[in-house]
């Protein structure tokens, strides 16, 4: 991977990066304060205490999930807790919105703020796709994003990598819509109002990965040859 920064990265406004650290800090700060990493270990938890707060509840989803998914809590607690909530439509249009706004954060703290940092850590299992992010950004992007949904570590490879910030966006909508999709439909089926799973979860289930394996497997053929079979680097 490249270590030059990108030209969005060296022209960041001054303000960005304070910021960013504060906002995050601060919302680190009342998400403890509150009590709110204990509630996150269970999404029934969780879903009770969004339900408690009423009609902030939705408000305080979405800014829970932006500001706390890209710096350890799993995003699964969020997307699984959600059609506990609310019915399956507005859960995923939360959903939506609060993956989107942690991808972006996520990706502006590598690109803006800690580049040589997150740069250091980035597994080499991401850095085999810098080849395919190259010739088809669009493209990769949105398989990453639909195969792998929402490690912080991807939110920081594709931040510390070229791929312009509008192109993340794009293509990190349009892979996330499928998953997200389905879990908020499917989660509404499989468990009831109490959270409890119903009888007929384990075919749903059972149906779900089947067609993720089906899914992995036309993604393997039909994706193109650089993000299938990444190049290797002369000497190699």
């Amino acid at each position: 991977m490249s270590e030059d920064p990108s030209p969005a990265a060296r022209s960041s406004p001054r303000w960005l990066k304070p910021t960013l650290v504060l906002s995050v800090l601060t919302a680190l700060g009342l998400a403890y304060h509150f009590g709110l990493f204990a509630q996150l270990r269970e999404p029934r938890q969780f879903a009770a205490a969004v339900l408690a707060m009423g009609p902030w509840g939705y408000l305080g989803f979405v800014l829970a999930y932006t500001l706390l998914q890209p710096f350890g809590v799993p995003g699964t607690v969020f997307i699984v807790a959600a059609p506990l909530i609310w019915p399956w439509p507005i859960a995923f249009a939360l959903s939506m919105t609060g993956t989107m706004g942690a991808s972006v954060v996520g990706f502006s703290f590598a690109r803006f703020i800690a580049r040589d940092w997150v740069s250091a850590r980035i597994p080499e299992r991401f850095k085999k796709y810098d080849a395919a992010l190259e010739q088809h950004a669009l493209r990769t992007v949105f398989v990453l994003r639909l195969i792998f949904w929402m490690p912080q570590l991807l939110h920081g490879f594709l931040g510390v990598s070229k791929v312009p910030f509008e192109t993340h966006v794009l293509g990190s909508l349009l892979g996330y819509i499928p998953p997200i999709l389905v879990v908020s439909y499917f989660a509404s089926q499989v468990f009831d109002g109490a959270g409890q799973l119903q009888p007929r979860a384990f075919v749903i289930l059972g149906t779900l990965s089947a067609s993720s394996l089906l899914l992995s497997v036309i993604l393997k053929r039909t994706a193109p040859k650089t993000l299938a079979q990444p190049s290797e680097s002369p000497g190699e």
